[in-house]
């Protein structure tokens, strides 16, 4: 089916100092149709959305938006012509209601009690159900998603952007997403779709625009490809699916015990008796809705929530109540899913950074000194290991991509000899080479005898690395399970809150 065509760019090339983001990009969107753009990290995805969205100025080609010039100036100017855009990264305001934080995000918004009533119709009319005088605060991941979508369709757009949507949805709400896009691609709506979920690209997505380092370098219908081809038009090179080393699990290296713990975080989860064991070798996913208790789960193994001593324990040495440092001495390393700020501070460089964890298990110190020779010489090696792509280690730690960042504070963990190993989210926001490379370093360090938990929104990636699985949910971890027989449909039920799920798998 032909489509009249509503978005052309053509030749568009943006450079920043040492790097060139996009180079002569072109392609074309149809009215109504589901485009994806797919490319590895720092393929220049980010940079040509905002060009669209009006955060960029391109340095040189052009833009069509139904036969006119399209040149928006700011974000404001594109959703006046027709351009919406529902970040990856919420721009909510949790103390604020639905309504408000609508308010907000609009131009002229109408009174009040009108806005709460278009929002109520709107959200019914696109399978969306929303109440628009509901905190924030109060609402799951998914609930906020429709907060940001709603906020884009009260403006009518014709072209909306999304930049990886699903990544802290259930499955079923995923299924109702993606019935709410195929409505309004019916309705003529165009819908720009960037994702590193290449089975929902297939799944949903009419064409797809392939970038690499900045440049077209292929265009597919999706549902014609497998994902592992599109991943490797993405990369330019063929993929290695990881490789499990088969060993005999030995002694528990993790226990917890009843771990109830008050959340530090606003608007955040408690724990409430989580309890699990992990034996040396053995892989547990734990999977869950963002917001359901992951952030203060790490924070209570790092040793930055304590607890009574025995609710942790480490080789059998109880350690709920000492601090990271203490912990990482007696062999738990823990990575934070916050890139900026937690994982790594953002100003110091990739040197500095490599001390900051790996000091006391590397012995980076001498006489109370730093010993940066030998630091330097462990960042080089994370860097070589994990293909971190950067000019060298003295570099900040912001001045690198967000994908390769990860890479890097994935390697200064991994490459610490643990016993346990705690990461969240080890693949947030790292293209299929490099999440293939994270998840074979896994298996690899299971392999040779560390425990390890990884705490993830992607269930792909629990279901390749974990020998166990378990959900957090409110707070509260159902009874790890092994991982082999799970379906999507027990896994979806047990992430929207049914913990007699295992019960009742192991009855029938």
């Amino acid at each position: 089916m032909t489509r009249p065509e509503l978005l052309r760019v053509e030749g568009i090339t943006k450079a920043y100092p040492g790097v060139v983001a996009n180079s002569d990009v072109s392609f074309s969107i149809g009215e109504g149709e589901i485009h994806a753009l797919l490319g590895e990290n720092g393929a220049g995805k980010s940079t040509m959305v905002k060009m669209i969205y009006g955060l960029v100025r391109p340095d040189s080609g052009t833009m069509t938006l139904r036969g006119a010039a399209y040149t928006p100036s700011k974000p404001a100017e594109a959703r006046r012509l027709g351009v919406a855009m529902v970040f990856q990264h919420f721009s909510l305001f949790e103390a604020l209601n639905v309504a408000e934080n609508v308010a907000l995000g609009m131009e002229n918004p109408p009174p009040m009690r009108e806005l709460a009533a278009r929002i109520r119709a709107v959200s019914e009319e696109y399978g969306l159900p929303l109440d628009p005088s509901r905190m924030v605060g109060d609402l799951s991941a998914g609930e906020r998603q429709r907060v940001e979508i709603i906020r884009c369709l009260l403006q009518d757009p014709k072209l909306l952007i999304m930049d990886e949507p699903t990544s802290v949805l259930t499955p079923q709400e995923v299924e109702i997403l993606f019935r709410t896009l195929r409505q309004l691609s019916s309705e003529g709506t165009a819908i720009l779709y960037i994702s590193h979920k290449l089975e929902e690209i297939r799944s949903l997505c009419d064409e797809a625009t392939i970038l690499r380092r900045g440049k077209v370098v292929a265009t597919c219908t999706p549902r014609e490809r497998t994902a592992r081809e599109m991943a490797e038009l993405m990369v330019g090179q063929a993929l290695k699916t990881p490789e499990r080393r088969m060993g005999a699990k030995g002694e528990v290296a993790l226990g917890v015990s009843d771990l109830s713990v008050e959340s530090p975080i606003p608007f955040g989860t408690s724990l409430k008796g989580v309890s699990f064991t992990v034996a040396r070798g053995e892989v547990l996913g734990i999977a869950g809705v963002a917001g359901n208790g992951q952030d203060e789960l790490l924070l209570a193994l790092s040793g930055e929530l304590k607890a009574a001593p025995d609710k942790v324990r480490v080789a059998g040495q109880p350690v709920g109540d000492r601090g990271p440092v203490e912990r990482r001495k007696a062999g738990l390393v823990a990575a934070p899913e916050d890139r900026y700020g937690h994982a790594a501070a953002p100003d110091m460089s990739l040197v500095e950074n490599a001390f900051l964890t790996a000091g006391v298990r590397k012995g980076l110190t001498q006489n109370g000194f730093v010993d940066w020779a030998g630091t330097r010489r462990f960042a080089e090696e994370i860097i070589a290991a994990y293909d971190v792509r950067t000019p060298g280690p003295d570099v900040a730690a912001r001045a690198l991509s967000g994908g390769n960042l990860q890479k890097f504070l994935m390697g200064r963990e991994l490459m610490q000899g643990a016993q346990v190993i705690v990461i969240n989210q080890p693949t947030w926001g790292v293209d299929a080479a490099a999440a293939a490379s994270i998840r074979q370093s896994i298996l690899d360090r299971a392999g040779e005898g560390a425990a390890v938990v990884v705490i993830s929104q992607d269930l792909d990636e629990l279901l390749e690395v974990s020998d166990s699985f378990a959900v957090l949910n409110e707070g509260r971890l159902t009874r790890p399970r092994p991982t082999e027989g799970l379906t999507m449909d027990e896994i979806g039920l047990m992430m929207g809150g049914a913990h007699g799920m295992e019960v009742a798998h192991h009855v029938a």
